[in-house]
Order: structure tokens, then sequence, then C-alpha cells
């Protein structure tokens, strides 16, 4: 299964040790899943883990960017099968990431994205949704 995660959803991994992805974690891990990044969400990752509040030295965050080279895949390509807009302009690097490689899963908490979760995507062929929305589904076609 080919997931993207949005930048909140990687703070919750990174930062917040959150529990709603550790099933993300485990089943990267355990290499049953496949999350796809690329230059321009790396960019918006690094940026936001700069946060003051975060208090995040450049050791640190060195190590948290080792952390998710080791779980992702690099994706460059640009398709051409038409997105919607997202109301919020910063996050349609996300659609236009899940869409370029052909993920299943765009995970996000993100209403703007979230809004979009019903409609259908030409092509893409991805959904949207939280976490919890997303270890519904994978846990119906987990392996056992």
């Amino acid at each position: 299964m080919r997931l993207v995660l949005d930048t909140n959803i990687w703070l919750d991994w990174l930062v917040f040790d959150d529990s709603v992805v550790m099933p993300l974690k485990s089943a990267c891990g355990e290499g049953l899943v496949r999350i796809a990044i690329n230059a321009a969400c790396l960019e918006e990752l690094g940026r936001v883990l700069a946060y003051l509040e975060f208090k995040l030295d450049a050791a640190t965050r060195n190590v948290l960017f080792t952390q998710v080279r080791n779980c992702t895949y690099r994706v460059e390509t640009m398709l051409l099968s038409p997105l919607p807009r997202c109301a919020d302009p910063d996050d349609q690097k996300f659609l236009e990431l899940a869409r370029d490689a052909q993920a299943d899963w765009l995970i996000t908490k993100d209403k703007a994205l979230l809004s979009l979760a019903k409609k259908r995507f030409d092509g893409a062929g991805f959904k949207i949704g939280t976490p919890e929305q997303w270890l519904v589904t994978f846990e119906s076609v987990k392996p056992r």
C-alpha cells in the first residue's frame, strides 16, 4: 500500500509521538506500506520542524530527517491527470504527490484536504482520510 502523509501527520510521528500514528509507524517498519515524499513536501517539513515552538536544534532535526529518509521513497514525476484545487493552496502539493506516487491514500487531519475526500480524482485513484480512516481500510486488507 502506497501512502502520502501531510506535514501534520509527520509532526505527529516525529515530534509528538502521537498514538494515532503508531499503526502507520508499525506498518512502515514491517514493510507493509510505502510512504512517498518529494522535494516540496520535504522542504515544508524542514521549515516547520525549524519553528521555534518545537525547540528542535539542528542535530535533532537531522536525526528526524534521517528517520523520514529511512521510511520513504522519493517521487518527482509529474503526471498529467487533473486534480481538484484545494482551498488551501499550500496543501495542493500533497494532492500532487499522492497523484504522482500513485498512492492509495493521502493521510491527513487537515480540514481543507479532508473536504476533498468525497471528490473523484479522475485518473488519480487515491483516497483522502485521517489516520483512523486509513487504519480501518488497512486492517481489512493487511496480510495476516
